[in-house]
């Protein structure tokens, strides 16, 4: 979810390759994928589901991924030698401050812009990790049609099924990260791997909901910007997860979107207790809680009185490994409110 490809539109994709009619296949539990096998090159051909298709990939070796949320999936894989490079756009914080780091520094990075056709061409990938709405693009003319077109394979973070046209597929982002993980373990033939990060991220998301504060759950309103209109998550993407897992209710729950544009009359309805603000972009939080202590109509909203804001960094919005960090770190900030601590 950059800001600029939310309101654009991004697409996810897999290119499709025939089965030899001699190949035998071999279900993998709880990815859905086939594996196809023979004494030929469809030894590391695997049938994955992508958004409500089944797909066929051959095993990648030149991946170009897009945000850092695709780079995170593919880092924890331990699958940094089939990256050939990344796109990142201004939004995202620095790659150094990743707890992949050094993962980046032996990646090379193509753009820090958005994703487009001519990169990944040039780049001969022969895979492209990105999400619908954040990476692919009828607009800017890179989707999994076209890409299919040119020989080039691509997966979609399950999360952003949403809003695919045509095959929509709808999954909280907590299991559709996982799904993401297991899927592409079966892609590249890393599935332990695969099997052990996931198992390894769930018990982290179950430790921070058993430890969610008793009572009832603090009204929590998660400001992505906007002034004219606030942008904000509705409950199809992370921080909504994020929201519930620690404990807390987000106020737009009852949104079906991922992210959207509401009123502020329905933010004072609502009376958040506590606001989250998505830091990413030249706009620092800093001011983003500026500009809300300073806006007339937020004045007698709890948060907005008792100064109660969590600032959630923009790698822990998106689909990605990290989200159960932002989990953890909201968890930890909602303990501390209903305490009675200091804030953040």
């Amino acid at each position: 979810m950059t800001r600029t490809d939310t309101t654009n539109a991004a697409r996810r994709a897999a290119r499709r390759v025939l089965v030899p009619a001699t190949a035998v296949t071999l279900l993998l539990a709880g990815c859905g994928a086939d594996v196809a096998d023979d004494d030929g090159d469809a030894a590391n051909t695997v049938t994955v589901g992508r958004c409500g298709e089944e797909v066929e990939y051959r095993r990648p070796e030149r991946a170009v991924v897009y945000e850092a949320g695709s780079a995170d999936k593919m880092f924890a894989l331990g699958l940094t030698d089939a990256v050939h490079g990344y796109v990142m756009p201004p939004a995202n914080p620095p790659v150094e401050e990743s707890p992949w780091a050094e993962e980046y520094a032996r990646v090379e990075m193509l753009s820090d812009d958005l994703l487009n056709r001519e990169l990944v061409v040039d780049a001969r990938a022969d895979l492209v990790v990105a999400g619908w709405q954040s990476g692919f693009s009828d607009e800017r003319g890179i989707t999994p049609e076209i890409l299919d077109g040119l020989g080039i394979q691509s997966f979609m973070h399950s999360e952003t099924c949403y809003n695919y046209p045509g095959h929509p597929m709808e999954v909280a982002p907590f299991e559709g990260l996982y799904t993401d993980l297991e899927r592409m373990g079966a892609i590249f033939g890393v599935e332990e791997r695969a099997a052990e990060v996931i198992d390894g991220l769930r018990e982290r998301v179950a430790a921070v909901a058993e430890q969610a504060p008793e009572g009832p759950p603090p009204r929590v309103f998660l400001y992505d910007s906007g002034t004219d209109q606030p942008f904000t998550s509705g409950n199809q993407a992370p921080p909504h997860e994020i929201i519930d897992v620690a404990g807390g209710e987000n106020i737009f729950s009852g949104l079906t979107d991922r992210w959207t544009s509401v009123g502020w009359e329905a933010v004072v309805e609502a009376d958040p207790e506590v606001i989250v603000i998505l830091d990413y972009g030249d706009q620092p939080a800093e001011e983003k809680i500026a500009f809300l202590k300073s806006f007339p109509a937020l004045s007698e909203v709890t948060a907005i009185r008792e100064d109660n804001f969590h600032i959630l960094d923009y790698n822990e919005a998106i689909s990605g490994p990290r989200i159960v960090d932002g989990a953890e770190g909201f968890g930890a900030y909602l303990r501390t409110f209903r305490s009675g601590g200091p804030a953040d």
